[in-house]
């Protein structure tokens, strides 16, 4: 039985994996947003359940306190994110909310928990879009293009998880692109089926199977793909990393 931390797990694919790899005999421990989505995961799973706004620095400090004093994880899984934000927006410590809630959040939180033996991070195929550019990726002097920010914002999150990978040899960190499914996020009229969406990221967390015991990888369906060449980049890597340092005053050790 593994200890498993998913964050963003109150609806959707991050929901979808708590109740598999609970089924599956995993002390799973939740992440709602608020203290009333926490109540209704409490009554659905009887789980321990984390609050915060991954949105807010603070709070996300607060969850990875929270989850520390719960014990030190098998595994994490960095299930939260946002879409198309239909403005840059500002969160208390003045970012974008994409930036904040898909890469610095997932970041502050690899930095400050205590160091599980997997990660598991949620990619997207729109990764490939986000380019190489680091002059402004919290949208400070841009014109706000919702789906630039987020294709960027999953680049760094798929740079992050190989990063890990390279950083700190023990610990298996892989990227997933969960495919487009039909979620409230990816829409009714996805392609993709809903069932594999989750699939990925629960093996990769919980399995023995000497595939999924492997690190740096990008994942789609449990098949290994390319990543954008940027994201496998050790050079972009290291910078990208130095810049989440600056911007939220933590540095990955």
């Amino acid at each position: 039985m593994a200890r498993i931390f998913i964050t963003g797990s109150a609806a959707g694919l991050g929901l979808d994996a708590a109740r598999t790899l609970l089924g599956e005999g995993h002390d799973v421990v939740l992440h709602a947003r608020n203290p009333a989505r926490a109540g209704t995961l409490r009554a659905l799973s009887g789980a321990a359940v984390v609050v915060g706004d991954l949105s807010s620095a603070a709070e996300t400090r607060s969850v990875a306190e929270q989850v520390n004093s719960l014990g030190r994880m098998d595994a994490v899984i960095h299930n939260a994110g946002t879409y198309l934000e239909p403005d840059r927006g500002t969160t208390p410590e003045g970012h974008a909310r994409t930036l904040a809630i898909n890469t610095l959040a997932p970041y502050l939180l690899t930095a400050l928990l205590d160091r599980p033996d997997r990660l598991v991070f949620l990619s997207s195929g729109l990764h490939r879009g986000g380019g190489t550019s680091l002059a402004d990726i919290d949208w400070t002097g841009r014109r706000w293009n919702a789906g630039q920010a987020y294709a960027e914002s999953k680049l760094y999150l798929t740079a992050l998880a190989l990063a890990a990978a390279r950083r700190w040899p023990s610990v298996l960190s892989n990227a997933v692109d969960p495919g487009w499914v039909p979620t409230r996020m990816g829409g009714p009229g996805a392609p993709d089926d809903l069932e594999l969406g989750h699939q990925t990221q629960t093996w990769l967390a919980a399995s023995n199977d000497p595939a999924a015991l492997t690190s740096g990888g990008y994942w789609l369906h449990r098949t290994l793909r390319a990543p954008a060449p940027e994201a496998a980049d050790p050079g972009f890597q290291d910078r990208l990393l130095a810049r989440l340092a600056e911007l939220t005053g933590v540095r990955l050790p």
